[in-house]
């Protein structure tokens, strides 16, 4: 058993490695659209975890993992999906939070309960709003300053005119493309599409907890979107083409397909059941919305993943319990 255990654990270790390699063709189009800056984040991110990494492994007298790359693939996804104007002492706050807070507090790697990803943003995000929400307008080949933005005019994200009850007037190329102002990481859609199909192809990523959380995102914004033209308890067949537009303006800003691909299906978080994960998946999706819906963010993926988190293991034992199996099941590793 021990054997397999460690089996597992150098399976899910790889996992990681596919997310931080999955996570440079993002970093690509942030190059893209806003110059050397985008990679100094992510660069200073992934440094800063990787110090802190070291330092917890000095402090417990321990040797440090070389192979393991779960603190470098965290702190990249979330310089990702932050601004790239963000100042780099947020992206260096994030990243330590992450790691240290997020996964060695709870014993390092294997052990932790909330997504060390999810803990950095939340973290910076309530620390430094007026930073983490707003952002640059987009220009292809565009090279924000390498220091001091001071002078760059920021933006509002699709996310605001529906949290305002209004439509964002983006054209489908523009969507799917990323080209339109948001974090720098997460808006070219086509993107993080193909890395997903590339994640799945190598077992990195749970499709049954991806598209159940995608699939409940788009129920609720299709029977109840925040749109001031639809009446409230409306019947989800009237206003169709409204409700449709809507639909895919959730699902495709704010991050919302790239928490489901990079973030939902941690290996150490999420459920080892398929119908738990399935159920997992939904019940994420559904408390992403209603933090969109009613939080003080226009923006909620990470903090609905955080708080899902806390009955991961709850939902595995539970629905095994009702599929008439052991009391108390062990959570694999």
């Amino acid at each position: 058993m021990k054997e397999q255990q460690l089996a597992r654990i150098r399976q899910d270790k790889g996992v990681h490695r596919d997310l931080f390699c999955m996570c440079l063709p993002l970093l690509a189009m942030a190059f893209a659209f806003y110059g050397l800056r985008a990679v100094l984040l992510c660069g200073t991110a992934v440094i800063a975890a990787n110090l802190s990494d070291r330092l917890v492994a000095w402090l417990r007298r321990r040797p440090y993992e070389k192979g393991e790359w779960s603190s470098e693939a965290f702190a990249f996804m979330l310089a990702l999906i932050l601004p790239a104007t963000v100042s780099y002492y947020v992206v260096i706050v994030g990243a330590v939070a992450a790691v240290l807070l997020g996964k060695e507090a709870f014993g390092g790697y294997g052990c932790y309960v909330f997504h060390p990803t999810a803990v950095g943003y939340a973290v910076v995000a309530v620390s430094w709003p007026e930073q983490v929400f707003r952002y640059p307008e987009v220009q292809l080949f565009q090279s924000l300053p390498l220091g001091s933005v001071s002078g760059v005019q920021l933006v509002d994200s699709p996310l605001h005119a529906l949290k305002t009850g209004g439509l964002p007037t983006l054209d489908n190329t523009a969507l799917f493309l990323g080209n339109y102002a948001g974090p720098m990481g997460v808006t070219a859609l086509l993107v993080i599409l193909a890395c997903a199909l590339f994640l799945a192809n190598r077992r990195s990523l749970h499709l049954s907890v991806t598209f159940s959380f995608l699939i409940t995102c788009a129920v609720v914004a299709f029977v109840a979107p925040r749109l001031g033209d639809i009446p409230a308890f409306s019947m989800p067949w009237t206003y169709v083409a409204d409700r449709l537009a809507v639909m895919k303006y959730e699902l495709c800003s704010g991050g919302l397909l790239f928490a489901a691909v990079y973030l939902m299906a941690d290996p150490v978080i999420c459920p080892s059941n398929r119908i738990s994960r399935i159920l997992y998946g939904a019940l994420s999706g559904f408390m992403a919305m209603m933090f969109r819906y009613y939080g003080n963010y226009e923006t909620g993926v990470c903090f609905a993943i955080l708080a899902m988190n806390a009955i991961s293991g709850w939902l595995d034992r539970a629905v095994l319990r009702i599929l008439h199996r052991k009391g108390v099941v062990r959570r694999e590793l």
